[in-house]
């Protein structure tokens, strides 16, 4: 029997370069591959170099877009689309709500398409109205034109449910341990083993760097604060928190986004992580951290609740001197940071892997594509 044909599409494109989805098309598709499909994921020209068409047996495709803040992903979707139609798959995944417009360009074909919505976008304060009135759209055409809907948590399959009576697949992301010795990243920005505190995320207001910031102001010692990310289109808010002022923190680094060994590596010897986000479902970055076993400071939603667990250790983002609390806590008690850190590294061994992941994904496209 012929391979499955399976292609993936929505996202920036791998190697990964930006969040959670891009995360979630490298981490998945080689384990695709390894499981007897024939993967293709649909990568944008900016964030995939034009000499790279294949990754770890994923074979890559590059196709333009127009590159402002509401029209990059629905332009390359529409254009990944209609190559996609062409080249007659046997299933395919969409990832983010807005592209649920698409689906049909690939079901006309007889491909059956998955859709994960992931959060709920129009809450997004990045957004004004016109982003928030076509992701209020894309919810209900999310409901009606794909073959299946895919949430990434089951806060967000109960929102689904109880809004539009629409039953939607659970999928979490996962992780994969590989810890890394200490490296060129501890060297470019002076670290020293579990002596600093670590946030990743988009540098976007929904997911509070800038508060993270300002909270850290009033954590005594002089234990780093690493501020993972950035964001485009987003040049003014960043700026706002990152820089140079009167009360500017010395303590704190902003090193820009860092992917792959050096993310790994921030990851494997942060003393806590903190995550700060208010929107979304599961948060591939608060997986990661309790999976390399650190400690994690989560903003108290019931998202992160259905990460974190009884793991987490959780402060309020609209009340700062919370977050300031817990930060002050394990500064003075590392000893608790690590008990705490290994209790989140049990729970993200039981509930996150990015084995199983893939097992419910290759399970569901031959579900969708009429195969046992």
């Amino acid at each position: 029997m012929r391979r499955l044909r399976v292609a993936l599409l929505g996202s920036r494109g791998i190697p990964a370069c930006y969040g959670g989805f891009e995360t979630l098309m490298e981490e998945l598709a080689p384990r695709l591959v390894r499981r007897g499909l024939a993967v293709t994921v649909y990568c944008r020209s900016r964030y995939t170099p034009r000499e790279t068409t294949e990754f770890q047996g994923v074979r890559l495709v590059r196709l333009p877009s127009i590159y402002t803040k509401y029209a990059e992903t629905p332009v390359h979707t529409a254009l990944a689309c209609l190559h996609a139609a062409g080249e007659r798959f046997d299933a395919a995944l969409l990832v983010n709500g807005a592209n649920a417009v698409f689906a049909p360009v690939l079901s006309a074909t007889g491909a059956p398409v998955a859709l994960n919505v992931d959060g709920i976008e129009r809450q997004r304060t990045k957004w004004g109205p016109v982003g928030r009135a076509v992701y209020s759209l894309s919810e209900r055409l999310a409901v009606a034109l794909p073959t299946a809907l895919i949430s990434d948590a089951e806060v967000i399959r109960d929102y689904y449910l109880e809004r539009y009576r629409a039953e939607s697949i659970v999928i979490a992301y996962g992780v994969d341990p590989r810890p890394l010795p200490p490296g060129e990243i501890f060297e470019r920005l002076g670290l020293e083993p579990r002596r600093y505190f670590l946030y990743v995320s988009r540098f976007e207001p929904e997911n509070n760097p800038h508060r993270v910031v300002e909270a850290y102001r009033a954590v005594g010692g002089d234990l780093p604060l690493v501020m993972v990310g950035g964001a485009p289109y987003a040049a003014d808010f960043i700026a706002g928190f990152t820089g140079d002022s009167g009360d500017s923190d010395s303590r704190v680094l902003f090193p820009g986004p860092i992917y792959g060994d050096g993310y790994r590596e921030l990851l494997s010897h942060a003393l806590a992580f903190i995550q700060a986000t208010q929107v979304g479902g599961t948060h591939p970055a608060l997986v990661e951290a309790m999976g390399y076993g650190n400690c994690v400071i989560v903003n108290d939603t019931p998202e992160n609740r259905e990460v974190a667990g009884s793991a987490g250790v959780y402060f309020r983002v609209s009340q700062l001197g919370t977050l300031s609390a817990a930060v002050e806590r394990f500064r003075l008690d590392p000893a608790a940071a690590l008990e705490h850190g290994a209790r989140a590294a049990r729970r993200a061994g039981r509930r996150y892997s990015w084995a199983s992941v893939a097992d419910r994904y290759a399970e569901l496209f031959r579900e969708l594509a009429g195969r046992s």
